[in-house]
């Protein structure tokens, strides 16, 4: 059976950063091969990730060093994404795996979270540390959909080296065969509220994520779909930055969804609702942006009892 492999379209040009990036997947390949063959994996796995996490923390460490060392501008919220994966996204995760005595499942959800949101930093972050990704788009501006289609055609380029083209830019929920669907919220700094839906056939996830890590990856649907949500969490996230590059985003829920989960939201009307072709498979990308009103405060009630006098 093929192993889990670093993909060196991945690689920044940074020799230090592109070394530990390419150990970290080599570790993360040994721990899986560990998880589905050793009868009694447990103290080895927990050994093994606790490695693992140890030598990311490190890595983290040294990326900040480089970035403080070429005075990269975008410093302070790189390294508050470091803090948040670090502090929250691994805390979660170490819980998870103490709770489940380390159970396959749970060790194949950090890993697999692991994976998908180191490959996702990497694509958007950590690009943009050597200057290769875009932070802004050059696209029509004559409709919403024409403005996310750019986008996403953009965005599918620059991560995953993949022409999507826009096939339907009404789409009316048609069956295509999709099996993996996500939806991403968002809290806007203009007090706006964001939500993006994503469903994609399943041949065009397994073979993306097997282009990535191999076709060992591809084997493993419970890998495939935590690496993949990760992948596009970020993805989705760097989308965003390309039509709205002024807006600042905070992503408030990420989840997986079942087909009438998937369904059942798409129902409630999304402004933009469009199908896209890739030589992979299809996929089908919805959003829509609404604005958050606040009600005005009561006056207090000496105030109201004042105004009833006069």
């Amino acid at each position: 059976m093929d192993k889990l492999i670093w993909n060196d379209r991945l690689n920044i040009g940074v020799e230090i950063i592109d070394e530990a990036h390419a150990n970290l997947f080599r570790i993360a390949g040994k721990l899986i091969e560990l998880i589905e063959n050793e009868a009694n994996y447990r103290n080895a796995c927990r050994e093994g990730l606790r490695y693992l996490e140890d030598y990311c923390m490190q890595h983290f460490s040294e990326e900040e060093a480089y970035m403080r060392s070429i005075r990269y501008r975008g410093y302070e919220k790189h390294k508050q994404l470091h803090d948040i994966f670090r502090d929250q996204t691994l805390v979660s995760l170490k819980k998870n795996l103490e709770a489940s005595d380390y159970s396959q499942a749970a060790a194949h959800r950090f890993l697999g979270v692991l994976l998908g949101w180191l490959t996702g930093h990497i694509m958007v972050e950590d690009q943009e540390i050597a200057g290769e990704i875009h932070t802004a788009g050059n696209h029509d501006t004559s409709s919403e959909t024409a403005i996310a289609a750019g986008a996403v055609s953009q965005a599918m380029q620059d991560m995953f080296r993949l022409e999507a083209k826009l096939a339907d830019g009404n789409y009316q929920g048609r069956n295509m065969g999709m099996e993996f669907f996500c939806r991403l919220c968002y809290d806007a700094d203009d007090g706006g509220k964001v939500q993006l839906l994503l469903g994609m056939e399943e041949r065009l996830l397994r073979r993306g994520v097997g282009l990535l890590f191999g076709l060992y990856a591809m084997q493993n649907t419970a890998l495939v779909h935590e690496v993949s949500l990760q992948i596009f969490e970020q993805f989705l996230h760097y989308m965003g930055k390309l039509f709205e590059p002024d807006t600042a985003y905070r992503l408030s829920r990420a989840e997986l969804l079942t087909d009438d989960e998937f369904r059942s939201d798409f129902m409630t009307r999304y402004s933009v609702c469009a199908r896209f072709e890739t030589r992979l498979g299809d996929f089908v990308f919805c959003s829509r942006r609404w604005l958050v009103r606040h009600k005005k405060a009561s006056a207090p009630e000496g105030q109201e009892q004042q105004k009833k006098a006069m």
